[in-house]
């Protein structure tokens, strides 16, 4: 750093706390023991801010690495590639402007939520003067419509039907009442820029949805009042190329969310994963795998599933994957069933453009879905391009990102619960007598259980 951009942060950190202190910020630069009592004092500050507004005080990224390698190596510069990523510890809610459009989304065909939707979309209308969408279907339930809370505010709710409603900019903030499925419908509904989503566990597994509903009302209002972390989980973005286009002299993505929009759309957003597999065919299923346009491997068996570090604890897992924090920016390469003793998951950054295709020797071809949905045959010559959306889905942390991820682990996986190993002092009955009575003991059980 030059002495001119030395004295230029000097300035800035003692006008910071000359409201503090009693001496201007030219007065303390020039006297001889300015540098360290300013500093210091303007640490401490920012320490306690920064205690007192977010849990975490430690990045959680890696720390920016020294980029000189001995007397002679280094990292030659290149200005037009350089990225400033925040770290996802600070990243907090704010709102630009006061929220006034709600979706809220609930868990359907079931009676128990129905209660706690009521119980919401009243104190919505009635407390928070906001105006409330939901999909048009739910004014439909017939249990629903026997509540007579309900019937009050009926006729105030904006409705939306799924196909025909596009809700880009017009929604400010999602609430989910249900489980993981209802999350993946928000992302499913908002193919670009999606609202805060807060999403509440009403549902079988809840692994996405951190929130409780006993008191809603004041976690509601903590959220609206900006008083909240995000995870941003990350999507894929999914391109489907058919060789029937390709044939016709041009190329072009087919239309995989055709039940989301009118016209050809050429890109579908995921957020758990995207699963390649060999379908009802009796064959294995053999895939190629490029990575940036080069030819990775093939994969000889039931399938292959692509995932957002998101889906790493969905149908990831369950074939072997590892889990990953939402936070890492990662795509994850897991096989279904391979017919290889040595093919594991892997790991690769999020910026890489992964392409599939059904191999050209492969007997049989490939079946795709996208979040469970949308399943497609892909055929001999096709091909599915997937690498890392703009738009991640911003997820509102009941604590933070790290107690979150490791509380679903828990409850929803029940991750690493074992009995625990006695300690020696609970087996203290058994140490303080000898090893002859402790035999004597055991022969005898045989003998009394002969």
């Amino acid at each position: 750093m030059s002495d001119d951009d030395m004295q230029l942060a000097l300035k800035m950190v003692v006008s910071s706390i000359s409201g503090e202190g009693d001496t201007d910020g030219n007065d303390a630069l020039n006297s001889p023991e300015n540098s360290p009592k300013p500093l210091r004092r303007a640490r401490v500050l920012d320490l306690n801010e920064r205690r007192k507004q977010f849990r975490r005080t430690r990045s959680l990224n890696a720390p920016s690495p020294f980029q000189q390698f001995g007397p002679c190596g280094g990292i030659m510069k290149n200005p037009a590639m350089v990225m400033q990523i925040q770290d996802p510890a600070s990243q907090r809610l704010t709102w630009y402007k006061p929220p006034l459009t709600v979706l809220v989304i609930k868990k359907v065909c079931d009676a128990s939520v129905l209660t706690p939707f009521v119980q919401l979309v009243l104190w919505l209308v009635q407390e928070k003067n906001m105006v409330v969408w939901v999909e048009s279907a739910v004014l439909d339930d017939a249990i629903l419509n026997e509540d007579t809370q309900f019937r009050s505010v009926r006729d105030k709710l904006v409705t939306f039907k799924d196909g025909r409603d596009d809700l880009t900019d017009r929604i400010d903030f999602i609430v989910c009442l249900g489980g993981d499925g209802t999350l993946l419908y928000a992302s499913l509904l908002f193919q670009q820029s999606v609202p805060p989503v807060m999403a509440f566990h009403l549902g079988s597994l809840g692994f996405l949805t951190p929130y409780r509903f006993d008191n809603f009302q004041e976690q509601v209002t903590s959220v609206l009042e900006g008083h909240a972390a995000l995870t941003l989980r990350s999507r894929l973005r999914c391109v489907m190329h058919r060789r029937s286009e390709k044939q016709h002299g041009f190329e072009q993505a087919v239309d995989l969310n055709a039940a989301h929009a009118s016209s050809l759309a050429n890109s579908i957003l995921i957020l758990n994963e995207v699963v390649i597999d060999r379908g009802p065919s009796p064959y294995l299923s053999n895939i190629d795998l490029f990575l940036d346009g080069k030819y990775i491997t093939s994969v000889q068996g039931d399938g292959l599933i692509v995932s957002t570090p998101t889906g790493s604890t969905a149908y990831a897992v369950a074939a072997g994957a590892s889990m990953i924090h939402s936070s890492v920016p990662a795509i994850m390469v897991t096989p279904i069933c391979p017919h290889s003793l040595s093919f594991r998951p892997i790991v690769v950054p999020a910026g890489v453009e992964l392409k599939i295709s059904v191999s050209p020797e492969s007997r049989n071809t490939s079946w795709v879905s996208f979040d469970g949905r949308n399943r497609q045959e892909l055929f001999h010559g096709d091909s599915l391009r997937v690498t890392t959306s703009i738009y991640p889905v911003p997820s509102i942390c009941a604590q933070d990102q790290i107690s979150d991820w490791f509380a679903s682990l828990a409850d929803g996986l029940h991750w690493n619960v074992r009995k625990r190993q006695k300690c020696l002092d609970e087996l203290s009955d058994l140490t303080a007598s000898g090893s002859e009575d402790t035999f004597d003991e055991i022969e005898n059980t045989k003998l009394y259980d002969g």
